[in-house]
């Protein structure tokens, strides 16, 4: 009961989230939150563009591709700032932000397989929870060839939010009333997706 408790906050936090962004989704500045929650996500803030994604899909289904393009260029572009950090600004403004998430020994893990496979890692951590700001900063730190790094990006980003919005394209309606009949659940399961990544990059890196 007291993890419950715990999430119960969050959840709520997510749930005026939601509703804010329904509310508002289909206004002309919906698009550049978008793409400013994206690129920020790429470089340094927790939170993946996907909570804004979903819902803006939701609200306007005919526009799912226009919106899982905007976050896909947002978190591209992001990806060059993350890199500019751990490239350039490391000292001053990576190490702060790695330091944050306590994944100090994580960097070396990920230079270690950026010598091994660098487009199939970065690949990963893009489709997936992984914290992708840990990959962007880590190719900049390591001097990792910048193509590599957005052509991967590229794949594993608009992999991933392409196929988010195609299926809230396939199955919007019985997924939008799923998702408010069951925003709870679906509310648990982002938050534990969320931890699960920063704890798979802590744990089994």
């Amino acid at each position: 009961m007291e993890i419950i408790d715990i999430l119960k906050a969050p959840q709520r936090g997510i749930r005026k989230l939601y509703d804010w962004t329904i509310h508002w989704s289909k206004t002309s500045k919906a698009p550049y939150a978008l793409f400013v929650i994206a690129f920020c996500e790429s470089s340094f803030f927790p939170v993946p563009p996907d909570v804004l994604l979903i819902p803006m899909v939701v609200a306007d289904i005919k526009k799912w591709w226009r919106h899982a393009l905007v976050c896909t260029l947002g978190s591209i572009t992001g990806a060059f700032f993350g890199y500019l950090i751990g490239w350039g600004l490391y000292e001053a403004v990576g190490k702060p932000i790695v330091d944050f998430y306590n994944l100090q020994e994580q960097m070396n893990y990920v230079g270690t397989q950026f010598s091994e496979n660098a487009f199939l890692f970065i690949f990963g951590a893009a489709f997936t929870p992984i914290p992708y700001k840990l990959i962007t900063i880590s190719a900049g730190l390591f001097s990792l060839p910048l193509y590599t790094l957005v052509i991967a990006s590229l794949v594993g980003r608009a992999g991933r939010f392409f196929l988010v919005a195609g299926a809230l394209r396939i199955f919007g309606k019985k997924l939008s009333a799923s998702i408010e009949k069951y925003f709870d659940i679906f509310s648990l399961i982002f938050l534990l997706l969320l931890v699960g990544g920063f704890l798979a990059v802590k744990y089994l890196f």
